[in-house]
């Protein structure tokens, strides 16, 4: 099984939950406490990365948020109030952004992620859903299902969140999560029981693009909206495995996961072509942007090619600690994070391997 973002941060918790001696003083509530601060910020776990403006920002582990005015040369770190892992960042304008991760916490930056706020927990969420269940939207069975959330407490994660722009949103977790937003946060929508996954599958990423948008998760999860996120229809797919990457710029969309299983769009997800990876080694972040893709597999390697062709070739770039997420920066080169935090790469060569569709 891959080891990505949600399991890798699952396990952490549990080695450093393991190790502490058990007289160790009780730890504060990471909700309640603010991020750790480090000397080397952009060498912590890092887990996803975002442009805001010329500006980039990137999240990671026990609420690190690190940013960089300088294509990533230099970096600094953010003030958040919670110390959560958190899984996933994005900037629809230069001032405005959200980031999203474990406790269910969902984090607002009004000043080009210099400084967080909390709009969600999983707290919140949790009876977001149960009063949704009891206003009789999705029966019993949403009822009981509603009901076990507020039991269990805060313990799901939301892995993924995307904004269109400063105020239509999506957020997608653990188990089925899935809320919006049409005010910039101030007031969240579950949506998660109309969606065709009937196993509760994770939710690991949302896109969208225009009135569509597209959610992966695990299990073979790819489901698709044509109305602006009012309905959902799942995509029929030559495989169960999971989608870890999901990446959507115009009409190009790619998911990617497991074994390295990809598939390409280029008519916004109505249509799916697979692809043939140099290796069938997870793939763990994916990026279209201006007419390029990139990806990064699990082995550290990079892939890119043009995001209507039908090839991608390997990047001749040594192998690197396994990629979480990566970026475009001007003039060619990329900016990965990662396990060993950010790293910037020159504009690399391509070699003669290739990807293929097929």
């Amino acid at each position: 099984m891959v080891l990505n973002r949600f399991t890798l941060a699952l396990a952490a918790a549990c080695i450093g939950a393991a190790a502490m001696p058990a007289t160790a003083a009780p730890v504060a509530d990471p909700m309640a406490r603010p991020a750790l601060m480090v000397a080397q910020p952009a060498r912590a776990y890092l887990t996803g990365i975002a442009r805001a403006g010329k500006r980039l920002v990137a999240v990671g582990e026990r609420g690190i948020v690190v940013l960089s005015d300088d294509d990533g040369a230099t970096w600094r770190q953010a003030s958040v109030p919670v110390s959560v892992t958190l899984a996933a960042v994005q900037f629809p304008t230069p001032t405005q952004g959200w980031a999203v991760g474990h406790y269910g916490v969902v984090l607002h930056s009004a000043d080009g992620g210099a400084t967080w706020t909390r709009q969600l927990d999983g707290v919140q969420a949790a009876q977001l859903v149960l009063r949704d269940a009891q206003s009789g939207q999705g029966g019993d069975m949403y009822l009981a299902e509603a009901q076990r959330l507020v039991a269990d407490g805060p313990d799901k994660p939301f892995l993924g969140v995307h904004f269109s722009d400063a105020y239509n949103g999506f957020i997608v977790g653990a188990y089925n999560l899935a809320f919006r937003t049409r005010d910039g946060g101030k007031t969240w929508v579950p949506f998660g029981h109309r969606l065709d996954n009937p196993r509760a599958s994770h939710l690991y990423a949302v896109e969208s693009s225009g009135s569509n948008v597209l959610i992966a998760g695990e299990q073979g999860i790819l489901l698709r909206s044509t109305d602006d996120g009012t309905t959902f229809t799942r995509v029929a797919l030559p495989y169960r495995g999971s989608f870890f990457a999901l990446t959507l710029d115009g009409e190009n969309a790619v998911a990617a996961g497991l074994g390295g299983n990809a598939f390409v769009s280029h008519d916004r997800g109505a249509t799916w072509a697979a692809l043939t990876l140099p290796a069938p080694v997870s793939v763990t972040a994916a990026h279209l942007e201006g007419g390029r893709l990139l990806m990064a597999n699990q082995a550290g390697m990079l892939l890119a090619g043009p995001a209507g062709g039908a090839t991608i070739a390997a990047l001749n770039t040594p192998a690197l600690p396994q990629p979480n997420d990566l970026t475009a920066l001007p003039g060619g080169a990329i900016l990965t994070v990662g396990v060993a935090g950010a790293i910037r790469l020159p504009a690399p060569a391509t070699t003669p391997t290739s990807m293929a569709v097929r």
